[in-house]
């Protein structure tokens, strides 16, 4: 089942450690299938507040995830986001095809 990495970061200060974050995190997803599904961007917001920017990052399973996580070449990176932002970061699966929410309700 696909698993995503997700992070909401509430600030961001841009500067060269987030530059050089930014130029080396895809060299650290290919080995474990990882890609980008959303990096920031513009949200239209419809309830609430939503501060900062959300990227989600798929992976093919959690194993997969968790590796990349935990992998030399990630962890060498880390520091240059977590001193630059603060925000959440975490690992959740996804939902197997033809999901519907009411499988949540007790039978």
């Amino acid at each position: 089942m696909t698993s995503y990495a997700v992070a909401h970061l509430r600030t961001v200060t841009m500067g060269p450690e987030i530059a050089a974050y930014l130029q080396r995190i895809d060299a650290t997803l290919a080995p474990f299938g990882g890609r980008f599904l959303i990096h920031g961007g513009e949200a239209e917001v419809l309830e609430g507040a939503w501060p900062g920017h959300l990227i989600v990052i798929a992976f093919p399973d959690r194993a997969q995830a968790r590796a990349w996580y935990d992998s030399p070449g990630y962890r060498a990176i880390l520091p240059l986001r977590t001193r630059n932002a603060d925000g959440a970061a975490f690992l959740i699966d996804g939902v197997p095809e033809g999901y519907r929410a009411a499988d949540k309700v007790p039978a």
